[in-house]
């Protein structure tokens, strides 16, 4: 049965990861710091990924009539909030759209979940700085790695899409990484919410790049022999 946007305890997108009950935005494993508004606005715009939620709708949901505030005002302080909080643009926005006098629209895909977001902890904290060897899924010969978050996102909406073309110009532009099995990369962060782990390439034409890759595809190297 697919989990519908209401019934999702965490909403996945970029290197982002909402846990919506707790009303909680986490970035590669680490909490980001919201306001209690610019979340429920988050919220509200989550439950409805690619439609527009007009003003109203929030109006209704977060300032109720018998609420004595300066709407306007405090929607626009709530979206400048939400967009300061992901690193976006009001003007080359890639997660919350504007469109004037109607309402917003948030644009990335999303992966819907009924599960608590993983937390950064100590023993993730532990395998930063360890190098790992990469393996390839079953019936892949390489591994697949993203440049950076942006990238992450266009990949994982030309997959769903299928658009076999759109793939092939990320590998063209370099934007989508073919990398051997076998090679060598050095973890540098994991983010628990998406499985995804940025890391440092240590060999091979890409070397000294960095890229993300998922976390279950990094296999410990073993440790040197000693003499």
């Amino acid at each position: 049965m697919t989990t519908s946007a209401h019934e999702s305890r965490t909403v996945t997108f970029g290197e982002f990861v909402v846990d919506c009950r707790a009303g909680e935005l986490y970035r590669r494993g680490h909490k980001v710091k919201v306001q209690q508004q610019p979340m429920q606005v988050l919220v509200a715009l989550l439950e409805k990924p690619g439609e527009i939620v007009t003003r109203e709708e929030l109006r209704q949901r977060i300032w109720p009539a018998d609420t004595f505030v300066d709407f306007e005002h405090s929607l626009n302080t709530a979206i400048k909030k939400l967009r300061q909080a992901l690193g976006d643009r009001a003007g080359n926005s890639k997660y919350v759209e504007t469109l004037p006098r109607r309402g917003y629209r948030f644009l990335a895909a999303v992966e819907l979940s009924t599960q608590r977001p993983a937390v950064k902890t100590a023993a993730t904290n532990r395998l930063e700085g360890k190098v790992f060897r990469l393996v390839a899924e079953e019936g892949m010969e390489c591994v697949l790695a993203l440049v950076d978050g942006k990238a992450l996102e266009e990949w994982q909406r030309l997959t769903r899409l299928g658009d076999d073309v759109g793939l092939a110009m990320m590998i063209t532009e370099k934007r989508l990484l073919l990398l051997a099995t076998g090679q060598s990369v050095r973890l540098l962060s994991v983010d628990g919410g998406s499985g995804w782990c940025e890391v440092r390439i240590l060999e091979g034409e890409h070397y000294g790049k960095t890229a993300l890759v998922n976390r279950k595809l990094l296999q410990a190297a073993p440790a040197p022999k000693r003499r």
